[in-house]
């Protein structure tokens, strides 16, 4: 279990002045903490991060702010007012992130964007996470992870091939593409100001970032001029040996058996070594559909027990939060919060053996850090005063 305490992971002593509203930001953020960052969040007196109020809620606080905001600390400032500025630039002086995620433009118009800081601290490394990024022509589009997400490309070969593209289950554009992608960039820019005293502009668009999962299938592109579809490739629904299969009890199995052994010895174990021939067949996908209706999804996964043939579950969440490999990764964790006892949320997926990251507290209340913090900056009673009526 988790203990509240001090950050000791690999980037203690790094200070992180976290902007950002909604999933990536905070996402992003809520790993370098793990991580040992210190993270302030700094959010709007009265309103907070708009995650903070979405169902469901544990107590008068949302379960998605539980999981996005542990172990930070929270302050408000109104930053449209200049006394609210000057205390955060006085928070800079000490930072060495500024992690920020409104449209292009909007932070340089509130006194607070890279520029204003570098002069603060020219160390600071300032990262700046948008749909499209800080120029082109969609700069002052608004947008969500589905229309990034469609933009790259992705959502054009994920579904049936016959039918409409599928929307994805999680969000791959604010997360992978955003969130992951900004953390790799501030870490290259904190190894370069730790070496050369000199910090760094990351601008990341999310779209940018979706657009890189691609990779593969856009150089299959740029080689042959084809335009890979959804349903018709290896890897998204064209082979027997790459697929999801429905079972007898309507739960669903995957087989991801690419190579031609592992696709050899499933067959092997189902008793038709026959059909190993089978395995990029297309017109075949139907028999390999009525095989795995012939048993339970259990009693296949049984079945395959001890034997090199690339099969799993399709887990819904209650049988991922169960899940005996999850579960011994410490990917569900504990928490306790004083108030409302010990409650269970993700864990962190970077496992680290000499310094482990570390959920050591419960997500902070609005505000809750904002007299501590400011008083440890140098401000004066006064100054809080007026900036936390």
């Amino acid at each position: 279990m988790s203990r509240p305490g001090e950050a000791k992971g690999p980037l203690q002593g790094v200070r992180v002045l976290d902007l950002t509203r909604l999933l990536p930001g905070g996402f992003a953020t809520a790993m370098l903490a793990d991580l040992g960052a210190e993270v302030i969040k700094v959010e709007q007196p009265g309103q907070g991060d708009y995650m903070r109020w979405d169902d469901p809620k544990i107590g008068a606080e949302s379960a998605h702010n539980w999981t996005n905001d542990r172990n930070k600390k929270s302050i408000a400032l109104d930053l449209k007012d200049p006394r609210a500025v000057e205390a955060l630039k006085k928070l800079a002086e000490t930072a060495d992130v500024i992690f920020e995620g409104f449209r292009p433009g909007v932070v340089d118009r509130l006194g607070v964007g890279y520029e204003a800081m570098k002069e603060v601290n020219p160390k600071i490394v300032y990262c700046s996470l948008t749909g499209y990024g800080q120029d082109g022509p969609l700069v002052k589009e608004p947008g969500h992870d589905l229309n990034y997400a469609a933009r790259a490309g992705i959502t054009s070969i994920t579904g049936p091939a016959d039918g409409v593209p599928t929307l994805i289950g999680v969000q791959i554009a604010d997360l992978g593409g955003g969130a992951l992608i900004s953390i790799t960039g501030i870490l290259a820019a904190l190894y370069r100001a730790a070496t050369t005293g000199e910090g760094d502009y990351v601008d990341v668009a999310m779209t940018d970032g979706a657009f890189a999962w691609t990779s593969i299938w856009m150089g299959d592109h740029f080689a042959t001029g084809e335009v890979p579809k959804a349903g018709e490739m290896m890897l998204n629904g064209a082979s027997p040996c790459y697929q999801v299969y429905e079972c007898s009890d309507g739960k669903f199995l995957t087989v991801a058996a690419v190579e031609e052994q592992f696709f050899a010895e499933l067959c092997e174990v189902i008793g038709r070594p026959e059909l190993a021939s089978t395995q990029f067949e297309t017109d075949q996908i139907p028999m390999w559909r009525e095989i795995f209706r012939e048993k339970t999804r259990d009693e296949w996964l049984e079945l395959f027990v001890g034997h090199d043939v690339c099969v799993g579950p399709v887990n819904d969440f209650a049988e991922a939060a169960a899940d005996p490999q999850l579960n011994h990764r410490e990917m569900i964790v504990e928490l306790e919060r004083e108030g409302h006892g010990t409650f269970k949320q993700i864990g962190n997926p970077i496992k680290l053996r000499e310094h482990p990251a570390e959920i050591r507290t419960a997500s902070p209340r609005l505000g809750e850090h904002t007299a501590e913090i400011l008083t440890e900056a140098g401000l004066s009673q006064d100054e809080i005063t007026y900036l936390t009526p």
